[in-house]
Parts: structure tokens; C-alpha cells; sequence
């Protein structure tokens, strides 16, 4: 009844940029936190940035300076604007979305279905 639809990945050279979108769509009566997560081949998913209803925003250390959250409540997306991409950017990128459904009490987390990135040296 909730589905998140990722877009954006692909291949790109260090240095480069890429965005990635993710749209909510569904019973959706509230979105609360959003953000996105990525996980590298051998390695635990970890979080990337995160970004609240009022647009406050966290990143991983690794990534401040260079990855940007932001988030369009009309429309229920979240975007991560990755810029000076590094190999070590490398993996595959989900979305995370907190959503209360209509006619029910408790918020849900939510995933995408994830989207490659690849950073090549």
C-alpha cells in the first residue's frame, strides 16, 4: 500500500556527480524522517544522510562537503545530490522513509528497492 520508487544510479568517474530520487507514493497521511543508506559489496548497510520534516540534516563524516539531502514535502521525494564522487562511493544506495498510513497510529519505516552506484578510479 506504500511504495518507494528509487532513480538516479549509474556509472561515473571519480570526480563526477549523480542524483538520486526517491518518490513515496500510496496511503501516505504523514512523512516524518527520510534518508538514505548505502551498502558496499562485503560490507553492512550504513547510513548516508538523513533529513527531517523541517529539513534539518545529518551526514556521515564521510560524505559532508561532498553529498547533499534535500526533500520536496508536496511531493513526498527525497533527493541526494552526490557531487565529487569518489570510488569509495561505490554500492548500492537506499532510500528510508518514515510514513504513517492512513487510518493508522504508528509510523513505518520503509525501503526502496536500492539503486547501483559505481565510482570508477
Amino acid at each position: 500500500q506504500v511504495q518507494l520508487v528509487e532513480s538516479g544510479g549509474g556509472l561515473v568517474q571519480a570526480g563526477g556527480s549523480l542524483r538520486l530520487s526517491c518518490a513515496a507514493s500510496g496511503r501516505i497521511f504523514s512523512i516524518n524522517d527520510m534518508g538514505w543508506y548505502r551498502q558496499a559489496p562485503g560490507s553492512q548497510r550504513e547510513l548516508v544522510a538523513t533529513i527531517t520534516r523541517s529539513s534539518s540534516t545529518n551526514y556521515a563524516d564521510s560524505v559532508k562537503g561532498r553529498l547533499t539531502i534535500s526533500r520536496d514535502n508536496a511531493k513526498n521525494t527525497v533527493d541526494l545530490q552526490m557531487n565529487t564522487l569518489k570510488p569509495e562511493d561505490t554500492g548500492v544506495y537506499y532510500c528510508n522513509v518514515r510514513i504513517l498510513q492512513l487510518r493508522n497510529t504508528m509510523y513505518t519505516n520503509y525501503w526502496g528497492q536500492g539503486t547501483q552506484v559505481t565510482v570508477s578510479s
